[in-house]
């Protein structure tokens, strides 16, 4: 798939954080950078899935840009225990938080709570980005959500252990300290409400950062942190020996048999689907690049045959699989139906489908290449509101894993119904080609030109509208780069990869087991 080429150098320039002298500068302090702490936190030779690596590409420009949100989230083995890594980058605006950096952090909260594993914060932080402060201290979904999360994660007994690498001021020092426990580097680390010229100007009071909160400070005489550290490397080894000791969890069971690798070659799955998103392909010669060659069991495949359901396994896991046919003309019973789009009776199969899915405990990977529901007056009449409205339903109140891959188009509530972002699964990812969006950008464009049109006609002072400028725009926001810098995705992967990170998945789910009972509550039937 000639995207990925583009997707890799957009990550290869984002990983550059803040530059080369900005690194240069850390080594000059005894600091790694925040993805060596990462890569020597991790077992070696162990494979690292990042989560948000380009997350607020394109954002924040005035301000000279913010690469991966200035905070680094990858999910890595530790001694063998899969954790959540969450890890300032100070090359970027010395880590100071802004608006994405936020919704980064809780995301990765979020990961960990839905999952109970682990998660390490490595911090190192100048605190809230000042001149955008009203877009991240006051909100819901703002600073204060994460030492909630803290609060919240700490009674479920979701283990968090932070390393103060760097300084920790103000509100953020709350975050290591309503961790488990806090590890403190020598010389580079400081945790304080205040800074010494804060501290200055406010009670006049003259004393340096290091005697204010510095790493003896707060080991010796504030009793703040748990452990003293004489560099980077020590408090990492810390953290290791930490989560060595930490008993092996009660997992939930899915189940798990040896692998078999697909029926046709994984690595060439991107190949089973057309560049251009709007040429229909067979689904199921997706599916056969993708699940373990003998292992899959179709339900319903005479009824709804616009969506796919069936039962597989993925590097030997067992799953429930939920994907849109992208053949360009269906036979239904004799009606000719549109490949990736939702009918009635795909909505009702997938709706019992779920339901069985959730009987059995088995998680349900979500394949996305939706154009949305059916239309028009026979759809409307057959009651298409009332049926998506049940599968819907069942997407939400679905209480197994559910981990989603936008395969190519994601468009208006398609996107809900095969479980986007707004329902919660355990990853939503995307392949490089993927485009979400109300509608395709053809549609959207001539209905904003439409629009822009009949607003000018009472102003001929405007200028000429131009559709393709119009349609150029809305190409962009529905671009899965776009969707990833918003993290409306987790992350954009190579289609290769898709196995790993279902399987990874599994295995980080497997960690939690499923306390509710799938519930539909009252639907119009």
């Amino acid at each position: 798939m000639a995207y990925w080429q583009e997707i890799k150098d957009l990550k290869s320039e984002a990983k550059l954080g803040g530059g080369h002298n900005k690194m240069s500068k850390l080594k000059m302090l005894g600091k790694l950078s925040a993805r060596e702490r990462i890569n020597y936190l991790t077992d070696k030779n162990s494979v690292q899935f990042e989560i948000g690596s380009l997350a607020a590409y394109g954002h924040y420009q005035q301000f000279g840009g913010c690469p991966a949100a200035g905070v680094i989230v990858v999910l890595g083995k530790i001694n063998e225990r899969l954790c959540i890594i969450v890890a300032n980058d100070s090359t970027v605006k010395a880590g100071a938080w802004f608006p994405m950096t936020t919704k980064k952090n809780l995301r990765a909260q979020e990961i960990a709570m839905a999952n109970r594993i682990p998660i390490i914060y490595l911090v190192d932080s100048a605190g809230i980005f000042l001149p955008l402060q009203n877009e991240v201290f006051a909100d819901k979904d703002h600073f204060g959500r994460i030492f909630r999360n803290n609060a919240i994660m700490s009674s479920m007994g979701v283990v968090q252990i932070s390393a103060i690498m760097g300084p920790c001021v103000a509100g953020g020092a709350y975050l290591p300290v309503m961790s488990d426990e806090i590890i403190i580097v020598e010389k580079t680390a400081s945790i304080f409400l205040a800074g010494s010229h804060l501290v200055k100007a406010a009670i006049g009071e003259q004393i340096d950062n290091e005697t204010l909160g510095g790493a003896q400070t707060h080991t010796s005489i504030s009793g703040v942190a748990d452990h003293r550290a004489k560099d980077d490397i020590h408090a990492l080894q810390i953290i290791r020996d930490l989560i060595e000791k930490i008993p092996e969890p009660a997992l939930v069971g899915f189940k798990r048999i040896e692998a078999k690798n697909p029926l046709k070659n994984y690595s060439k799955i991107a190949d089973t689907v057309p560049e251009n998103s709007w040429e229909p392909y067979d689904s199921y010669s997706l599916l056969q690049h993708l699940v373990d060659a003998d292992s899959f069991d179709e339900y319903k495949s005479e009824y709804g045959k616009t969506l796919i359901t069936a039962f597989a396994r993925i590097e030997g896991w067992s799953v429930g699989i939920v994907a849109n046919q992208r053949s360009k003309k269906i036979n239904q019973n004799g009606e000719i139906q549109l490949g990736g789009v939702i009918y009635s009776k795909s909505a009702d199969k997938a709706t019992r489908f779920i339901a069985n899915c959730n009987q059995r405990s088995i998680p349900i990977v979500f394949l996305q290449d939706v154009m949305g529901f059916m239309v028009g007056k026979r759809a409307e009449h057959g009651g298409i509101i009332k049926d998506g409205a049940k599968m819907v339903n069942a997407v939400a109140n679905s209480v197994v894993p559910k981990f989603t891959i936008v395969i190519g188009n994601s468009y208006g509530a398609g996107n809900y119904a095969m479980c986007g972002r707004a329902f919660d699964p355990r990853f939503i990812l995307a392949w490089p080609g993927a485009q979400i969006g109300v509608m395709g950008k053809d549609q959207a464009s001539k209905v904003l030109f439409d629009l822009q049109k009949k607003s000018q006609s009472n102003n001929t002072n405007n200028g000429l509208l131009d559709i393709e400028k119009i349609k150029s725009e809305y190409q962009k926001q529905e671009s899965s780069v776009f969707a990833a810098s918003k993290m409306w995705v987790d992350e954009i992967i190579n289609p290769a990869e898709t196995r790993k990170w279902i399987s990874m998945g599994i295995e980080m789910a497997n960690h939690n087991p499923v306390s509710k009972k799938f519930n539909m509550g009252i639907l119009q039937v």
